[in-house]
């Protein structure tokens, strides 16, 4: 007994010493009333035993498969029952959740309400989650100790709720004030969309910058600070990056080495029931949290209409409507053969040409009877049913299954047949499409075409494809080659039906790996068409997720995520493209922008014009987001302001011509990048082009010969820039 003596007087030292120290710092009188009840309990409970064997903690992959307590269980579903937010009734989640994107850590998590995964696998967790969790419990220790809680009320002191929302509020605070600490697993880093880095060179930290211009600036000092500037040389091209940032470059892969099961990752999917799980708020946040997701049931849970984007109705309202079409070779999704060579190969081949709905519509139904034909003979007794299987309407196991004994029993048909593709149907007209655009307005507001929280509804005029809905008119085979959406931008894509489609995506992380290969198989990333070999991923480390959308069904794309889609039956598609408001969304839109400069490829979405639309109409309250644009704005105010001065230098008379409403941003005729505010005219075969300054210069080094247009006023564009500020809200003071 005399050890059990030695420690009880050591514990009471201990507690003296603690009590010390409480009386130092000054804690608050509900803070000591729950340290002093804690003591009490503590100090009932039975010694331990030096004969026994102290109880090992397991490992956290151990941890994480351990089965719920029945109290904890319970505890689970009364919080469930008091959220007034909820997707779907309770069902548990087997395993650790999907990769989700660092900068949407600091969101609530959504309640496990029947989100699941297509397919099974677990994903290990690394040692670092257990040093990053305890980093983050001291910082958010150190924040609760820098709070005065002696201001709060004393209602509130003894609230429990308050101080279950204080604590909240600083955890999300620390999340946003520090970006290294993250919940990692190894597919997190691996397959999760890495943000970190990128702000690395973005800079969002204005403490980067070069002493002579920040944000923290205002447009008088700016335009001061550009006098200082030399004219006797052009300005350099203008990048919305930071100030001394490189050029962007594709990353190289996270360098965690996967294991087979996290080469084929589940599909982050969620299932609704009804439209208050399409409008929960925990939908937005599902989506935004992984690379790609799926959302069943979606036309069921809001009765959309789907009938009116089918072909029948399709050609009965404008049965001469253009629409572009694309030759293919037939094959299935998982090969890419070189015919001529009998290898396979990432270059996706196809011829364009163009017709009508009507005569393509045509060509789709006489494609599904030839297909009837071929199924018919085997069976004369199973009349119709041949046809449902083609038209895959089955389970997604079922309808894959039913497509591979298809392609099987006509392998020795499909490499020469050819196959067309309606492509880029344009459904922008809100006269001719009024009942189809319409109907989409009983979207959440998060996936509509339309809505002020979707950045590319503030671009002000009309982008064919993003802010527009496009059609996609499929028989059996239609590919849509690998890519990323335009400028990064998310998309959205709803299965008109009657068949199914047949997706592959990679997350954004591994887009440089993707790259490479296409480099190695001399195909550009970006101008290039391909349909990649998936043995050729797996070998360099890169997971692909694989999944079946099924009629009714909508495909989310995050930002960044690397997809190439394929028909599996006779099917019509609707998508579009939206841009959330998060900084995570703009940082890779604008990466994206600086990196198609490099490649000479066309960013169809205007980003400097967009950035100053969002200074003019949405006030920000994210600092992060904030940051970026606010260094887009300085970046070309500045570069606007250098030109100006570097053309009077010349003695060439700047005129202003302002902008038409909804009039098109202005790219150079030569380059192709974007032009903002300051244009360059030269009359090229009777037209009037607009250059940017480098390509003029190389018209005309004296710049004579050559009309030099304002679109804005100075004083409106200094207006705007100094007008947009870091806008706080209530409960948001700690933010950076």
């Amino acid at each position: 007994m005399q050890p059990n003596k030695s420690f009880q007087s050591s514990l009471i030292r201990k507690k003296q010493a603690i009590r010390m120290k409480k009386d130092t710092i000054g804690l608050s009188k509900g803070l000591s009333q729950r340290i002093t009840f804690l003591e009490g309990q503590l100090s009932q409970a039975p010694l331990p035993s030096i004969t026994s064997k102290r109880r090992q903690l397991c490992s956290i992959e151990e941890a994480w498969n351990l089965p719920i307590s029945l109290e904890m269980n319970s505890r689970q579903q009364q919080t469930a029952q008091m959220l007034p937010r909820q997707v779907t009734k309770q069902s548990p989640v087997q395993g650790p959740p999907p990769p989700y994107p660092h900068s949407q850590l600091s969101q609530s998590p959504i309640p496990a309400k029947r989100i699941k995964e297509d397919g099974t696998g677990h994903q290990e967790v690394t040692q670092n989650n257990s040093q990053t969790s305890a980093q983050n419990l001291i910082n958010i220790s150190e924040s609760l100790n820098q709070r005065n809680f002696n201001a709060m009320p004393e209602s509130n002191k003894n609230s429990e709720q308050s101080v279950v929302d204080t604590f909240d509020e600083i955890s999300n605070d620390i999340y946003k004030q520090n970006e290294t600490i993250k919940l990692e697993r190894l597919s997190h880093d691996a397959l999760s969309n890495n943000e970190d880095s990128r702000y690395d060179y973005i800079g969002a930290d204005s403490a980067d910058l070069s002493t002579t211009f920040k944000i923290q600036m205002d447009s008088k000092q700016l335009m001061a600070a550009v006098k200082l500037l030399p004219i006797d040389e052009p300005p350099v091209h203008c990048t919305v990056l930071q100030v001394n940032a490189p050029p962007p470059s594709p990353p190289d892969c996270p360098p965690q080495k996967l294991t087979q099961d996290q080469l084929l990752p589940p599909t982050p999917s969620v299932h609704l029931e009804n439209k208050k799980n399409a409008f929960s708020p925990q939908l937005q946040e599902f989506c935004l949290k992984h690379p790609i997701a799926v959302v069943r049931g979606l036309a069921g849970a809001l009765k959309l209409d789907l009938g009116l984007f089918s072909t029948k109705t399709l050609v009965e309202a404008n049965p001469d409507h253009s629409v572009e079409v694309r030759t293919q070779v037939h094959q299935s999704p998982d090969e890419n053969w070189d015919t001529s060579q009998g290898k396979r190969v990432w270059a996706c081949i196809s011829h364009r040409s163009h017709t009508t709905i009507a005569k393509y519509a045509q060509y789709q139904a006489s494609s599904f009877q030839d297909s009837l034909k071929l199924i018919l003979p085997q069976d004369e007794s199973d009349k119709g049913f041949p046809g449902s299987q083609a038209m895959s309407d089955s389970d997604s196991k079922d309808s894959v299954s039913n497509s591979n004994i298809v392609l099987k029993r006509k392998k020795h048909k499909i490499n020469s047949k050819m196959l067309r593709f309606g492509t880029n149907v344009d459904l922008s007209d809100e006269k001719k499409w009024k009942p189809q655009l319409t109907e989409l307005q009983k979207l959440p507001a998060f996936a509509r075409v339309i809505s002020a929280a979707n950045m590319l509804s503030h671009v002000g005029h009309v982008i064919l494809g993003m802010n527009t809905v496009q059609l996609y008119m499929k028989v059996p085979g239609s590919r849509t080659p690998g890519h990323q959406e335009n400028n990064n931008f998310c998309s959205i894509n709803i299965n008109i039906g009657p068949g199914d489609c047949e997706w592959f995506a990679v997350p954004d992380a591994y887009w440089g790996g993707v790259h490479n290969l296409c480099e190695k198989n001399n195909i550009s990333y970006l101008h290039g068409s391909w349909w990649p070999v998936l043995e050729d991923l797996y070998k360099e480390n890169i997971p692909v997720y694989r999944f079946i959308q099924k009629p009714g069904d909508l495909v989310w794309v995050n930002a960044g995520c690397v997809h190439w889609v394929q028909s599996i039956g006779w099917c019509n598609n609707i998508a579009w493209n939206v841009g959330p408001l998060t900084a995570r969304q703009y940082s890779l839109a604008i990466e994206r922008y600086e990196w198609n400069k490099v490649q000479a490829f066309k960013s169809i979405v205007p980003m400097v014009h967009l950035s100053w639309n969002l200074a003019r109409n949405i006030k920000v309250s994210d600092t992060k987001l904030f940051e970026l644009i606010k260094m887009c704005l300085l970046q070309t105010l500045k570069n606007v302001l250098h030109i100006q001065e570097y053309v009077k230098s010349k003695g060439v008379e700047i005129r202003f011509n302002g902008r038409g409403k909804n009039e098109a941003s202005h790219y150079c005729g030569q380059c192709e990048v974007e032009v903002f505010n300051v244009l360059f005219i030269k009359e090229q075969e009777k037209r009037h082009v607009v250059h940017c300054l480098s390509c003029a210069l190389k018209l005309s080094p004296s710049l004579q010969g050559i009309v030099c247009l304002e679109e804005y006023r100075l004083s409106e564009l200094q207006r705007v820039y100094d007008s947009f500020t870091l806008h706080r809200t209530q409960g948001l003071a700690y933010t950076q």
